[in-house]
């Protein structure tokens, strides 16, 4: 079967399935995943015969064709191919409650990012890590992840992300209140604290500050009075980000000091680097110039520390969606970088006069 008939085949099953007759279009696709040459074609026509399983809660076949269609990625050596077929490999682990799996195939997708494509598809696979955070139970990396997936939606207009993000968000609230319930029951209170704080969390990314000052105060009581600091910069960082969608910008800047102040005390650079990040935005939003360059240096004086750059082109890591690559010696660098350069030392490594690692 020809590149053109495998084409016609498949806007055949398309329509057949679209008519509710899933039946006979699974059994044209199926004719043309045995028939065609086209490997193009019998990457979508997999496509096809993923989504329809996974509608059909057919999880085991969902995975069963995701790993064929991985298979035919890498034939076809292309990369948006690749980052699609390991999503539906994420997908379909997440279906089937394999939540490592689904998390380590979404971390691939996501350092596999450099065309557009890939990066319409980062919405999915944020849902798809979320889920599979909430599964496990970590709520806080669930939360963010979802976040990102919202945020994804409404900067694309892709409402049907925005709906199965909501619905998961429904489910990740009700999972929350049921160990809150329990934190309650057994007198925890570190999990009482963590449970507000992604109450709190929640119902700021849904722009109700109302409801979460309140959450965001009693979450700041327990970690006082159980003397988690680190807990504590999270909160105010929370607080922080209320106050900013409120435009109270002072108020922000007066959480931002206390929580600054913790997060020195405990030499967190990463809270430090969040809050000269927040600090710059504040500033440049007053126009006061002098405060904001102070704040871009102090940024980029945490970058240094934590080694979050490129040790061949100097830029900071993580800003853009760029491919990476770590080294057995721990130091990250941009993929292109290291392919460009051609070596396989380590660059930061040889600077620091230590054993180098290699690829």
């Amino acid at each position: 079967m020809g590149q053109d008939q495998t084409k016609q085949q498949i806007e055949k099953g398309l329509h057949l399935y679209q008519s509710n007759q899933t039946e006979k279009a699974l059994r044209v696709w199926m004719r043309v995943l045995e028939k065609s040459a086209d490997p193009a074609g019998r990457f979508r026509v997999l496509g096809c015969l993923i989504t329809a399983h996974a509608e059909m809660g057919r999880y085991k076949d969902m995975l069963k064709f995701a790993v064929v269609q991985i298979d035919t990625a890498r034939e076809l050596e292309d990369p948006d191919f690749l980052t699609e077929s390991y999503l539906n490999l994420a997908r379909s682990n997440e279906k089937l409650c394999e939540f490592q799996k689904t998390i380590s195939y979404c971390k691939t997708c996501l350092n596999m990012q450099g065309t557009t494509v890939s990066l319409q598809l980062n919405g999915q696979v944020s849902l798809s890590m979320g889920n599979a955070f909430l599964g496990l139970s970590i709520f806080q990396k669930a939360l963010e992840c979802f976040e990102k997936a919202l945020r994804y939606a409404h900067n694309n207009d892709d409402k049907m992300l925005e709906c199965r993000v909501c619905c998961s968000l429904g489910n990740f609230y009700a999972q929350l209140k049921e160990s809150m319930k329990i934190a309650l029951q057994h007198g925890d209170r570190p999990l009482q604290a963590l449970c507000l704080l992604c109450f709190a969390d929640i119902h700021r990314s849904r722009k109700d500050i109302q409801t979460a000052f309140p959450r965001y105060d009693s979450s700041l009581s327990i970690m006082t009075e159980i003397g988690n600091r680190l807990g504590l910069i999270q909160v105010l960082l929370g607080v922080t980000k209320c106050w900013m969608i409120q435009k109270e910008l002072d108020k922000a800047l007066e959480s931002i000091e206390k929580a600054q102040e913790l997060a020195e005390g405990l030499g967190n650079k990463l809270g430090l680097l969040k809050l000269h990040c927040l600090c710059e935005r504040i500033y440049r939003t007053k126009g006061q110039q002098r405060e904001l360059r102070d704040h871009v240096v102090k940024f980029h004086e945490c970058v240094e520390e934590m080694e979050l750059y490129c040790g061949m082109c100097g830029e900071s890591i993580g800003e853009k969606n760029n491919q990476l690559q770590a080294l057995p010696c721990s130091h990250f660098f941009h993929l292109k970088c290291l392919q460009t350069n051609g070596t396989r030392g380590c660059p930061n490594c040889r600077r620091l006069s230590v054993k180098p690692g290699y690829v």
